[in-house]
């Protein structure tokens, strides 16, 4: 049984990221006693799926310490074989209660997708190009919204929408996590890091009926 329900662990994470805007973290569970106690067992109330990028250190903006989140990261936060892998060992082996998709603004895999949709734009590396395609849907989405040619479209919402397809992607791939999310046990956060407020701000919500008051 998860140790936490989706909606309080969520409502800690929020916590913490208000600590971090107002810069006033405190940097919990980072001490020896802490180290030591996590060395044959981990017990995480999240499992994290965020971008590469330096500027998104998750136990830092969540003001988070050793053994509280399980994270998982490559560039862009596309869904690949690996990552599902890492995410249903989260929720079948650690029963994480949440899972938390976050995406950011400024993101270099999805101006790298925009890029690529220019008429000279040159070919990417093929490791490279295997993560961009698969933003390239969100932003060719958010292009035909805003009724522009895909090389122009907002990256802003172009992010927003490679969080929901993500989320959408994972459901679809993974039935052990759909199926926890049925049943309750398991809810889904897909969210975007403003980097120069340092705020995490939610989109998406699965499996959450309700939030513990702040």
């Amino acid at each position: 049984m998860p140790q936490k329900r989706p909606g309080k662990a969520w409502m800690e994470m929020v916590r913490g990221n208000n600590r971090f805007v107002e810069g006033k973290p405190r940097h919990p569970r980072q001490g020896i006693d802490r180290r030591e106690s996590l060395a044959h067992v981990q017990n995480p109330d999240v499992v994290l799926f965020g971008c590469s990028d330096s500027r998104l250190a998750a136990e830092i903006i969540f003001d988070k310490g050793l053994g509280d989140l399980f994270v998982v990261r490559n560039a862009g936060q596309v869904v690949s074989e690996s990552a599902i892998g890492s995410l249903e060992y989260a929720v079948g082996v650690l029963n994480v209660p949440l899972v938390v998709i976050l995406g950011h603004d400024e993101c270099g895999a999805v101006a790298a997708a925009i890029e690529s949709q220019k008429p000279d734009a040159a070919p990417l590396p093929p490791a490279i190009n295997s993560l961009v395609t698969q933003i390239v849907p969100s932003v060719k989405e958010a292009a035909a919204a805003a009724s522009v040619s895909p090389d122009k479209a907002d990256p802003v919402e172009a992010g927003r929408l490679h969080i929901q397809h993500t989320i959408a992607q994972m459901l679809e791939q993974s039935e052990m996590i759909s199926e926890a999310v049925a049943a309750g046990t398991l809810g889904i956060v897909g969210a975007n890091y403003k980097l120069a407020e340092g705020r995490v701000v939610v989109d998406t919500m699965v499996g959450i009926t309700e939030l513990p008051e702040e």
